[in-house]
């Protein structure tokens, strides 16, 4: 009898582990990695409510599997991003890593991505070379030297000859400094200076005054996603718009998330960029109409579209592989074409990259706010930084 009890015992333990084993099969599991605090939180934010919004909409079961979204902070630290990701591939089985806030982030992760061969899909970090990290990475952000290119090319013909670029010292600001440099020379223009801020901390005073002294047409920045309200503030402290030099840069000093805080010095200011809230198309409209709903009212940023994109690539993949992984899954990513919020645009089949129209932009006031107002459009833009 007792026998009979410790086999039965033993069978209902087999049969539960394997119905445990069977449901943990039965799941698509997301790895999202973000900063959710400290200085660039703002990009966990706006990533991680978009990621939200998109399963929201489109369901949360794929290729015959529930989704599980699993959302993990690292504090922007790469050592946590690291130590992270191994927990997410070694314990919790994850058919994705995702996210990525920062380039040193995203290269932190690579080669855990290479050897588990898990897709790796970067949402936010921007450095061109992050595709070459791993052959299991996937960009739907966008890469700064796309941005750089195009903004260099405008910049001549508008009454620009000579600028001073200002930049944060990481693998961003160095691909925007150097790209941008590199095309308005070839243009005609001149960079009298190239100036580099620490990333974390950064006090732009002593910069912004060698700036002044200088006395450029236009002062070419590059800072990432949040740190371009305190430039824009110390900017107009030294009065720069008023001794006649103008601001530029990428996109990520307006950024759409904190556009309204900066007051009336961003006005005017011209950038290039993959995306504005303000983008006039109907399926933009109606994402940034669900995003501010589904958010209390907060308007969706760059970093917003690339992790609604993201989601869009992996749930399309998911689908073709009926949930599967590893490198059937990295394939399905590979080719997509599709439209965008930010317009259409499509994962380079060969580097892994994300190809978008970049635009140029003016802050322009509208209806008592301020956003960026595309007003040139440059098609199908592939990484320069690729060519090289």
């Amino acid at each position: 009898m007792q026998k009979r009890y410790f086999l039965s015992a033993l069978m209902v333990g087999l049969l539960s582990a394997y119905a445990g084993t069977a449901a943990a099969q039965e799941k698509f599991k997301i790895g999202l990695i973000l900063p959710m605090t400290g200085p660039f939180a703002s990009t966990g934010k706006q990533i991680e409510a978009a990621a939200r919004l998109y399963i929201a909409q489109n369901g949360d079961t794929v290729g015959g599997k529930k989704v599980e979204l699993i959302v993990k902070d690292d504090t922007s630290a790469p050592d946590v991003t690291k130590r992270i990701a191994q927990e997410l591939v070694v314990n919790d089985k994850v058919n994705v890593l995702a996210g990525f806030g920062l380039t040193p982030l995203a290269l932190a992760t690579a080669p855990i991505a290479t050897q588990s061969k898990t897709p790796m899909v970067v949402m936010a970090a921007a450095t061109s070379s992050i595709t070459q990290a791993s052959p299991y990475v996937v960009r739907t952000s966008f890469a700064l030297p796309q941005a750089a290119v195009a903004l260099a090319d405008w910049v001549p013909n508008n009454g620009i000859k000579k600028v001073v670029t200002l930049v944060s010292d990481y693998g961003p600001g160095i691909d925007a400094e150097k790209f941008f440099k590199e095309r308005l020379t070839f243009n005609g223009g001149q960079v009298v200076e190239t100036l580099r801020v620490p990333m974390r901390n950064p006090d732009f005073a002593p910069f912004l005054q060698k700036v002044r002294d200088l006395k450029p047409d236009a002062l070419y920045v590059f800072v990432p996603s949040g740190a371009g309200a305190a430039l824009m503030k110390q900017f107009a402290e030294r009065g720069m718009d008023k001794a006649g030099i103008k601001l530029i840069g990428t996109g990520d000093i307006t950024d759409d998330d904190i556009l309204n805080s900066m007051g009336d010095v961003a006005n005017g200011v011209v950038t290039s960029h993959h995306y504005s809230a303000s983008h006039n198309s109907p399926l933009n409209k109606k994402f940034v109409a669900a995003f501010e709903k589904a958010n209390a009212g907060m308007r969706p940023n760059f970093m917003a579209v690339g992790g609604y994109d993201g989601m869009r690539v992996i749930y399309e993949a998911a689908k073709t592989t009926k949930g599967g992984s590893g490198d059937a899954l990295l394939n399905a990513m590979k080719g997509q074409l599709f439209e965008s919020p930010r317009g259409p645009m499509f994962i380079d089949a060969q580097t892994r990259d994300v190809v978008h129209n970049i635009y140029i932009r003016k802050v322009e006031k509208v209806g008592g706010q301020l956003y960026n107002q595309e007003f040139s459009t440059i098609p199908d833009v592939k990484d320069p930084g690729k060519n090289k």
